[in-house]
């Protein structure tokens, strides 16, 4: 049986104004992503790899066109209806880990369970899995700047997925990392696809992170290229 689709894009379009300028930063682009897989979206500065993923993950808003991701079609909620579907659906990790520095590791990853309704136990249960699933069990009391920079993007990663979010997208997530660090974050990413079936949409300038995905789509001026 096929995996089903949890993302459909068709001629989607992103036009930026800048000034008397029309950017074109997305170009009619189609594209399907399969539930549980790893895609890689590589391409130079400018691509509109990181637009393209802030469309899928509902940050973002085409020109026209149409993005579905688990049958609904995002660009048409309005931003209340987003940010309830974002807050759902999507965990982000990015290149920054955006920490806030005097919350402990548990303590930011408890940050968007506040915003649901779930009771003091449920969230206790819920930050512990998370921490736990990327090994930092033993750290959740530590402040950001007592851990080292690997482990302060495993708690982006615990905090991305502390909602069981379907889709993960990842903007450069091991840019900020050395060599050691960076594998560690991309085989978590990689299990999670592999065990716990997430989608992760990354975004990254590096092959060796690439290699990690199950798939890796090139943008060009806006355009696929393959």
């Amino acid at each position: 049986m096929a995996e089903a689709n949890i993302v459909t894009v068709r001629k989607l379009s992103k036009i930026y104004r800048q000034g008397d300028i029309n950017v074109t930063a997305l170009n009619q682009i189609s594209l399907d992503i399969k539930t549980g897989e790893i895609l890689t979206l590589m391409g130079p500065s400018g691509s509109g790899k990181t637009t393209l993923l802030h469309i899928i993950a509902g940050i973002d808003r085409p020109t026209s066109g149409e993005c579905r991701v688990q049958d609904i079609d995002v660009t048409r909620l309005n931003e209340s209806q987003l940010a309830d579907w974002r807050n759902q659906n999507v965990g982000f990790v990015f290149q920054t880990f955006n920490l806030i520095p005097v919350l402990t590791a548990y303590e930011n990853v408890e940050l968007p369970l506040l915003l649901t309704r779930l009771g003091r136990k449920q969230r206790r249960h819920q930050v512990n899995t998370a921490l736990e699933l990327v090994g930092l069990g033993d750290r959740s009391h530590h402040l950001p700047r007592q851990l080292s920079g690997g482990q302060e993007q495993r708690v982006a990663i615990a905090r991305a997925l502390v909602t069981s979010p379907s889709l993960v997208v990842a903007d450069e997530p091991t840019g900020n990392l050395d060599s050691h660090s960076a594998q560690e974050v991309l085989s978590i990413l990689q299990s999670l696809s592999q065990s716990a079936g997430k989608t992760v949409i990354m975004v990254t300038h590096d092959p060796k992170a690439a290699a990690f995905g199950s798939r890796s789509i090139h943008l060009e001026k806006g355009e696929l290229t393959n």
